[in-house]
Order: structure tokens, then sequence, then C-alpha cells
């Protein structure tokens, strides 16, 4: 783990052997393969379960936790792209939404890779200086997962199946920040005067919007709930902006960050940390990065009637 600044670290569960768990022969979306992970999870290690428990009870500090040493499989070399076919086992999907299966619901977004449960995250050359998971060469800047979506995941999920010690994992608490933001500012952050353009990949070559006025911070003051995205996330009045850009100098002041390695799997309490990463160079010889990316929500009712089984199809965009 590689400490960025002074914030708190998520803690480390290191996991001991896992009983092996029969990965059912259905395709990784279909309902019958999300049940058999959830059945699954009776399985986990003690010291897992509970630590995942513990979390979705109540967020700690970090805002994450990572668990260490988890299956994955046997692994082809990484893909070209998300999308492209490999003919590698299913050990390490099925380990994943096990553990969403834990926390909540696992969900896929429509316009993220055809609404994928699972989503393979790897270096792609097209994408190198963009916004988005499959860039490399920039900074990947802190946000909220989906921060614009009236769904967006309560957890997110990284498992690493390749690591690369250059290309390191940001992470920021509101817990570790609010003690550091003016009590003027904070008061604005509650309100709700922000705005947040919707990300480029939902929108199908339809103008982009601005999303209804909403507030960064909610809930109790002292232990809010977060939501905010450096790249897409403005002020609707002059105020309101320098608010934003004092939460932003206060979470690149206080974060901290990791290099997943293999078998790490770095869960992500979504209304409490955002998370970015730091440029890295991939060689594209086959064995670069690749993490696997899944998202859970707590309550599928609320997106009922913008959901196919468990594919959200929310549309934005005029």
């Amino acid at each position: 783990m590689t400490t960025m600044t002074d914030h708190a670290q998520p803690q480390v569960i290191e996991s001991p052997e896992w009983v092996p768990m029969p990965v059912p022969t259905c395709s990784i979306g279909d309902h019958e393969f999300v049940r058999a992970a959830g059945h699954a999870g009776r399985l986990l290690p003690a010291v897992i379960h509970d630590a995942l428990v513990d979390f979705a009870d109540a967020p700690p500090q970090a805002g994450a936790i990572v668990l260490r040493g988890l299956p994955v499989g046997c692994l082809p070399q990484t893909p070209t792209s998300p999308t492209a076919a490999t003919d590698k086992d299913r050990v390490s999907e099925f380990t994943l939404l096990t553990v969403a299966r834990r926390l909540g619901h696992p969900v896929g977004y429509e316009p993220e890779h055809g609404g994928d449960l699972v989503q393979n995250l790897v270096p792609v050359q097209a994408n190198a200086d963009r916004q988005v998971s499959t860039s490399s060469k920039v900074t990947l800047m802190f946000h909220t997962e989906a921060a614009f979506h009236p769904h967006r995941p309560r957890y997110l999920m990284l498992l690493c199946l390749r690591g690369d010690e250059h290309a390191v994992t940001t992470l920021s608490s509101i817990f570790e920040v609010l003690p550091h933001l003016p009590g003027r500012v904070v008061d604005t952050l509650f309100q709700p005067r922000f705005r947040t353009a919707v990300d480029e990949s939902y929108l199908h070559g339809r103008s982009n919007v601005l999303g209804a006025p909403m507030s960064v911070l909610s809930g109790e003051r002292d232990r809010p709930t977060m939501v905010f995205d450096a790249d897409l996330m403005v002020g609707t009045d002059d105020e309101a902006d320098d608010a934003l850009l004092a939460l932003s100098a206060a979470v690149e002041a206080r974060h901290t960050g990791l290099a997943l390695q293999a078998g790490d799997l770095l869960v992500v309490d979504n209304n409490v940390a955002v998370h970015g990463r730091t440029p890295y160079q991939p060689r594209f010889d086959g064995y670069d990065r690749w993490l696997q990316r899944s998202m859970a929500v707590t309550d599928l009712s609320a997106s009922a009637g913008q959901r196919v089984d468990r594919v959200i199809v929310t549309h934005f965009g005029a």
C-alpha cells in the first residue's frame, strides 16, 4: 500500500485459503450465476464475511477496505479492450459477484460495457489521455462513481487480476476531509446548489445536460454522505463554485492511495469516498494492469422503472 498524504488507511483483511467454490456453467449475467454467487456467500472465510458485514453496517473512516489474497483463477494475456473476448475461466467473476451479493445487489449500467455485471478495466491506447477508466497517461480525477446518476451504486468493487506498481488507485473519504473545511463551506455544500454533467459514455452522441440542482453533502452534519466529481460538477452560483474549489483542494490535500496487486479487492463505499488513479505507462505486451469492476446497490426496487433485470437503462441528454 502506498500512502499519498495523511489520511486513514483502508483496513487490509488477509484472506485464508478459500474453500473452492463451484462456478456455474451459465453466463455471468444470468440470474442463476448471480443467485449461485449469493449462495456462495456462506462459503466465504469467516474473516472476510465478517468484514463485509461490518463494512455494510457502518462505513469505516477511510471509506473503503481491501480484501487480500482472493482467488482470481488462471489468467490469459490482458485483453486489448474491456469487451475483447478472452478464454479465461470465470473464477474472478464469481469471486467478485459473491462479495457484491454479500453487500447488496450487483447491477450493470447499459452504457458501461453493455451493462455487464463484471467489467474488465484495461489500458486502451486510444483512451490514454481521456478521463475514463481505460486511460493511462492522465491523472484520473477524484469522483463519486456515476455521480450524475439517480441510481448510482452504493458500493464499488475493484478486483486486481494483474497489477502495476506505478498505477496507484487514490482514495479520499469525506470523514477525513470534513474537519479541514471551513464551516461556511460545509454549510454551502449541504445546500442544493450544484449540478453535474453526464459522463459522455452515457449520452450516445446526444447533447450533454446538467442534472438537477443537488447538494454535495447530505445526512448527519458530522458524518455526512458525499457526491462529488472534480471533472463534471459545477456550482449554480459563485459561492457554490468557491465551495467546490475548497472541497477539491481539501481532497487533493488529504487522500491516500494503493497500488493494487493480484488478488486484492478494493471495496469502496460510494456514499463516503471518492476515488481516482495516478498516471502509469502500460507496455501493451499482454501483461498490463487488469482490474475487474462490479457495482452494487442496496435496493433494486428504486430503479425498477429504469432497469431491465439487473441492467439500469436510464437515458440522459437532449
